[in-house]
């Protein structure tokens, strides 16, 4: 499986030429599942999710011209036959995981069985992350956040750190978890936004200090391509590489 891991979809033309490359097709022949999972924790999460669905959202993620789109949501995987959703999954040219709560999705891609199976996709599928969707695809990963998360089975520990700002100081809760272990490295996505302080230069730092292996901040114009263990980022914006 190749993997194209972003902060905020499919943003810029250097991203959308990269996953052509990794499809190894036009956009208009392949075939896609999106998965929302992630994004219902939070307040408003079931408008942000047909917001994306339906092409009406802040990035580009399921409007790039698919040759046809099919939700998976993997909440319900558990209680209905692995016959009516495992084939579609194997067949899919891409799997788009949206942004949200990386600890409530990798919880929901283990439960659901599809964190399993997803070594198993042929090596032409792509897993496309988007923010919380790339932060999953680690083994270990480390996210903030301004509470402790509700629903999960267990980040493997939780720490609080004091971040500084131009407003000043804030304090996170950063929450070491378990992810899909499809990469050997962690991402902290919306690198320098404004509206993501967490993830200023500063901050991103201290941020990256509690994580064990090597550490890409990627912008919003910037995005991670694996393919066959080798690592290579295409941005048109910021990216750093923090090591352990």
């Amino acid at each position: 499986m190749k993997l194209l891991l972003t902060s905020a979809g499919i943003h810029n033309a250097t991203i959308e030429d990269a996953l052509v490359e990794l499809l190894g097709k036009p956009i208009a022949e392949a075939t896609a599942l999106v998965i929302p999972t992630a994004i219902y924790p939070f307040r408003g999460g079931q408008f942000g999710a047909y917001r994306m669905i339906s092409g009406n959202g802040p990035s580009r993620f399921t409007d790039v011209g698919w040759k046809s789109v099919g939700l998976l949501e993997l909440s319900v995987l558990p209680s209905i036959e692995e016959d009516a959703w495992v084939p579609i999954v194997r067949e899919a040219d891409a799997l788009l995981f949206w942004g949200g709560d990386p600890v409530f999705l990798a919880n929901w891609m283990r439960r659901s069985g599809l964190a399993e199976l997803l070594p198993t996709l042929r090596p032409e599928a792509v897993y496309v992350g988007a923010s919380a969707g790339a932060i999953a695809a680690a083994s270990t990963f480390v996210e903030t956040y301004t509470e402790p998360p509700l629903s999960t089975d267990g980040p493997l520990k939780s720490e609080s750190v004091v971040f500084s700002t131009p407003e000043g100081d804030i304090d996170r809760t950063l929450v070491t978890a378990q992810g899909a272990g499809l990469v050997d490295f962690a991402v902290i996505p919306h690198f320098e936004h404004p509206h993501h302080l967490d993830a200023s230069l500063a901050n991103a730092e201290k941020w990256a200090a509690h994580i064990p292996v090597p550490t890409y901040a990627i912008d919003d114009d910037s995005a991670i391509k694996v393919v066959d263990g080798n690592i290579e980022v295409v941005s048109e914006g910021q990216w750093k590489l923090f090591t352990p």
